[in-house]
C-alpha cells in the first residue's frame, strides 16, 4: 500500500470553531464577539431607520442636530462614568445593562409617535451614533468591552482580536442593514409611518436584548483583593504594590497619553459630529431615497468591508500601527469630498463604500493602540476618558451641521468634516510617531 504525506483536511466546522474560539482568545472573547455581532446589528438597523423615521415625523435637519447633541452628551457622560466604574467594580454588569437599555428604547419607538418620548428614548438608547454603515459603534459600553478584551488577550494578538471584533461588527451591521427592509413607508406620515416602521424597531429591540443576555455568560478575570487593583491574569498572582483606594479615580499613570488623545480625538469628534449622525438623513434628503435603498447600500458596504478588518493586524505588523492609522485617516478625509459632490446616489454610495473599507482598517488599530499604551489598571478608564473630548465635540457640531443642511447646502458639512479629519491625521502622526506599542518595541526595527 502506498504511503503518502498528505495531511487530511480539517472539517470546515472545526476551522470555523477555531477561528471563533482562537487559542489565544478563550471563552470571554467568544462571548464578546457574539454579543458584538448582535449589538452591531441593532445599532446598524437603528442607524438606518431612526433618522428617516424622525424626518417623516416632522424633524428638520436642525431639530435632528439638537437631538444628536443630546444623544452625544448623554453618551459621553454614560461612557465616561461606566469606564471609570468598571475599573473598580468589573466589566460584565455594563455589557449586560447598556444593551438592555437600548432594547427598551427601541421598544418604545415601536409603540408611540409622541415626540418627547422619541427624543428621550433616542438619547437613552444612543440612537444617532453613526449610520448603518458605521459598524464599529456599539454604544457607550465600548470602552469597557475593549478593556475586557485587552485584559484577556496576549499583547501580540491584541490587533488580531480587535480586527476580529471589527469583522463581527461588519457582519452584524450587514444583518441589521438588511433588516431595514422591514420598514417600508418613507412616504407615509403619522401613525401610518409608525405601522410601517414598527417591525424594524421590534427587530432592533430583540437584537439589542440578545446582546445583553449573551453577555451574562462572561466570566470576569480575577481582580486585586481591594477591587481597585489591576486584573490578575489567569494563573498569575497579584503583583505586589501599594494598595489603591476604593472609588472612582482619575487614571494618573496614563495622564500624558490622555492629554495627547484628548487633542486628537477632540478634532476628530468635531469632524464625526458634522457627518456621522447625518449620513442616512443626508442620503434621504440629497437623493430622495428611502430606507430600503439605504439599507441595501449599507448591507453592500458592510459585506465589502469585512475582509478589510481582518487585514488591519497584518498592515500594522508590516508598516507600524501609528503609520497605518495616520495613512487611513488621511484617506478618509480625502474621500469625503468626492462623496459629498457626487451627482447620483450610486456614485456617492460607491465612494462611501471605498471610504468605509479604509475606515474599517483604522478603527480596530486605534482601539488597540489606546488600550496597549494605557496602564493595565486604568484601561477602561483611559478608553472612556480618551473619547470624552471627542464626544463633547460630537455633541456640539451636529447642531451646526443641521443648520447648514437646512440653510446653506447639503455639501458644506461634509467638506468641513474632511478638513477637520485631515488636521486630525496630522496631529495623530505628530503626537504618536515616537510611541510604538509593546509588540513593536519587542520586535524591534
Amino acid at each position: 500500500m502506498a504511503v503518502t504525506d498528505e495531511v487530511p483536511a480539517r472539517p470546515a466546522g472545526s476551522v470555523v470553531r477555531r477561528w471563533l474560539v482562537p487559542p489565544w482568545g478563550g471563552r470571554n472573547f467568544t462571548v464578546v464577539f457574539v454579543a458584538r455581532v448582535a449589538m452591531s446589528a441593532a445599532r446598524a438597523l437603528a442607524g438606518v431607520v431612526v433618522p428617516v423615521y424622525l424626518a417623516l415625523q416632522g424633524f428638520s435637519g436642525f431639530a435632528l442636530g439638537v437631538l444628536f447633541f443630546g444623544v452625544a452628551l448623554f453618551t459621553a457622560v454614560l461612557s465616561s462614568s461606566i469606564g471609570l466604574a468598571s475599573d473598580r467594580v468589573g466589566r460584565r454588569v455594563f455589557l449586560v445593562a447598556v444593551p438592555l437599555l437600548a432594547a427598551a428604547a427601541a421598544a418604545v419607538y415601536a409603540v408611540t409617535t409622541w415626540s418627547p418620548a422619541l427624543v428621550a428614548m433616542a438619547i437613552a438608547g444612543s440612537f444617532g451614533r453613526g449610520s448603518g454603515a458605521g459598524a464599529g459603534a456599539v454604544g457607550p459600553y465600548q470602552p469597557v468591552e475593549s478593556a475586557l478584551v485587552t485584559d484577556s488577550t496576549p499583547a501580540t494578538r491584541r490587533n488580531d482580536a480587535f480586527g476580529r471584533l471589527a469583522f463581527g461588527s461588519s457582519g452584524g451591521a450587514l444583518v441589521g442593514s438588511v433588516f431595514a427592509l422591514l420598514a417600508d413607508g418613507h412616504h407615509a406620515r403619522g401613525m401610518a409611518t409608525l405601522a410601517a416602521f414598527r417591525p424594524a424597531f421590534v427587530a432592533a429591540a430583540v437584537l439589542a436584548a440578545v446582546a445583553g443576555l449573551i453577555a451574562l455568560a462572561l466570566v470576569e478575570p480575577p481582580r486585586a483583593a481591594d477591587a481597585g487593583g489591576p486584573v490578575v491574569p489567569e494563573g498569575a498572582t497579584e503583583a505586589a504594590g501599594p494598595a489603591r483606594r476604593r472609588g472612582l479615580r482619575f487614571p494618573h499613570r496614563s495622564r500624558p497619553l490622555l492629554v495627547r488623545l484628548w487633542v486628537t480625538n477632540g478634532v476628530n469628534g468635531l469632524a464625526i459630529g458634522m457627518i456621522g449622525p447625518f449620513v442616512t438623513y443626508w442620503l434621504y434628503r440629497r437623493y430622495g431615497v428611502g430606507v430600503g435603498e439605504i439599507g441595501i447600500l449599507y448591507a453592500v458596504i458592510n459585506l465589502a468591508t469585512m475582509p478589510s478588518t481582518l487585514s488591519a493586524a497584518g498592515l500594522a505588523r508590516r508598516f507600524g500601527l501609528v503609520r497605518t492609522v495616520t495613512a487611513v485617516r488621511i484617506a478618509q478625509a480625502v474621500l469625503l469630498v468626492p462623496m459629498a459632490l457626487a451627482p447620483t446616489f450610486e456614485l456617492a454610495g460607491a465612494v462611501y463604500l471605498v471610504r468605509m473599507v479604509v475606515q474599517r482598517i483604522g478603527l480596530p488599530l486605534r482601539q488597540s493602540y489606546v488600550l496597549a499604551m494605557a496602564d493595565p489598571a486604568e484601561r477602561a478608564s483611559v478608553a472612556a476618558l480618551a473619547n470624552l473630548p471627542s464626544q463633547a465635540a460630537m455633541a456640539a457640531s451636529p447642531v451646526l451641521s443641521g443648520y447648514l443642511f437646512d440653510n446653506v447646502s447639503l455639501e458644506l458639512p461634509f467638506e468641513l468634516g474632511a478638513a477637520l479629519q485631515l488636521v486630525n491625521a496630522v496631529l495623530f502622526w505628530v503626537f504618536f510617531r515616537g510611541s510604538a506599542p509593546e509588540e513593536e518595541r519587542e520586535r524591534g526595527p
